[in-house]
């Protein structure tokens, strides 16, 4: 007779027999300690492709890395076939620590966070100056993610022979940000590019831009042997197709340096934001911070920014702009 509860001894034990096989299961695992190093430059349908040494491989993710997501930009460990023949295909099994992580959300209600790419050192945001319109809400949402993951920002403008760039520059002066102008006959001799190239050497850059502003067609010219298809934008409503439909990094000629296109983006949603780190961004407000009441929001009544400005230690106009890119949360992008 079996005997349960308080009279069941080691002889009651049922052993449940594996189906695979009789090892025991183990939550320990592998170090996999001789995995290649690799660079994932694109990620489509759950395929990966990544540089390894001087090859392209084809890898997907394995099994142990559980729900850890990869993203293009990130430095990981490949194991199993490595040599990039066709058909052949690899596995990741390690996702090395980020140094830079870039997020979205799809709106500022998204509870769920999207990394957009990983390990930039700059965020390059294609805006044109005329056909479409520039979209300043969208230019503030991209500047507040590049400060919150640390990114140095980039402006590059495109067609401004069809608008000057002055008007749109003044609202950002405060802000001291790198900024590029380039035109569409500079860009078609490759006058262009060559600005925008000084500026990505020997750096990781993300590119980010609504559709229609010429964003992949200056990647295509900072990366010529790399064509991406261009879309046509509707001359009535500014709207073009979208022409990248996944993120992929490239390198730019010489091996100075990778570009990372990104796809076109309508919205760029901020529920992650965290307005301590964007102040980061702002070196000259951040001593002002010690006299803010707890959890400030640095747009309040009692906010110490206030009298820090007031006392001369920095240009109000550095203050106004801090503020209005923490407001962006606060506005739709198209206000």
């Amino acid at each position: 007779m079996r005997r349960y509860g308080k009279h069941t001894d080691e002889d009651d034990v049922r052993v449940r027999p594996n189906r695979k096989g009789n090892r025991p299961r183990t939550s320990i695992r592998p170090k996999h300690e001789d995995a290649a190093e690799g660079f994932v430059l694109t990620v489509d349908r759950g395929r990966l492709t990544v540089l390894v040494e001087d090859r392209i491989v084809m890898a997907m993710k394995a099994r142990e890395l559980g729900r850890k997501g990869v993203v293009v930009g990130d430095q990981v460990a490949v194991v199993g076939d490595l040599s990039g023949q066709k058909d052949t295909l690899a596995r990741i099994v390690r996702v090395e620590e980020r140094r830079s992580v870039l997020r979205r959300t799809a709106d500022d209600t998204d509870p769920f966070e999207r990394v957009v790419v990983a390990n930039a050192d700059q965020l390059a945001i294609v805006t044109a100056l005329a056909d479409p319109e520039p979209r300043p809400r969208l230019i503030d949402r991209c500047l507040v993610a590049a400060y919150d993951a640390g990114l140095e920002p980039l402006l590059v403008l495109t067609k401004s022979d069809l608008a000057p760039a002055a008007k749109l520059m003044e609202s950002y002066g405060a802000l001291g940000l790198p900024y590029v102008v380039t035109n569409r006959e500079e860009l078609a001799v490759g006058e262009a590019a060559e600005r925008v190239r000084e500026r990505l050497n020997g750096r990781v850059t993300a590119f980010v831009g609504h559709s229609g502003v010429g964003k992949t067609t200056l990647v295509n010219a900072l990366v010529p042997d790399r064509q991406r298809a261009t879309g046509h934008v509707n001359a009535v409503t500014g709207r073009g197709r979208h022409t990248t439909t996944s993120a992929l990094a490239l390198p730019l000629p010489g091996g100075s340096g990778w570009v990372i296109d990104t796809p076109g983006v309508r919205s760029f949603g901020l529920n992650h934001i965290d307005p301590s780190r964007v102040i980061n961004a702002f070196p000259d407000l951040v001593p002002g911070t010690e006299g803010c009441p707890r959890a400030c929001g640095h747009d309040e009544p009692d906010c110490a920014l206030d009298q820090w400005v007031a006392d001369g230690h920095a240009d109000p106009q550095r203050l106004y702009s801090l503020r209005r890119l923490l407001a962006t949360r606060e506005r739709r992008e198209g206000d």
